[in-house]
């Protein structure tokens, strides 16, 4: 079976080995099984990596806009926080999935776990 890239199936959260079950449970918890192909998911463990990438990815675009929004109209303090508060924690929510998929996925891919070279 041809295996799927394991950006895309980490980006649509699917399963590394066969790119149709549903890689997690809930919001970020990984299925114990694909319900497709039966791949044993208990090896997915990406730690703190997604948050890590989400944070690198999310911070420099929320000062970007932040500082574009800021010369372009110049709004009082409070209307900044009322726009980035809720924007970084939208992005970071939205992001954190797609970001565990693929890593997870590139963990299937180059069968990476503890104590294994």
């Amino acid at each position: 079976m041809p295996q799927p890239s394991p950006f895309t199936a980490g980006l649509l959260c699917r399963c590394p080995r066969c790119g149709e079950g549903k890689l997690f449970k809930g919001y970020l918890k990984v299925a114990p099984v694909c319900t497709a192909c039966g791949l044993d998911l208990s090896f997915a463990d990406s730690g703190d990596g997604p948050a890590i990438f989400v944070i690198f990815l999310v911070a420099p675009l929320i000062i970007i806009m932040a500082l574009v929004v800021g010369a372009v109209f110049n709004p009082p303090p409070y209307v900044h926080l009322m726009l980035w508060i809720p924007a970084t924690i939208i992005f970071s929510l939205a992001l954190l999935p797609p970001f565990k998929g693929v890593l997870v996925a590139l963990q299937y891919r180059h069968d990476a776990h503890e104590g294994h070279q």
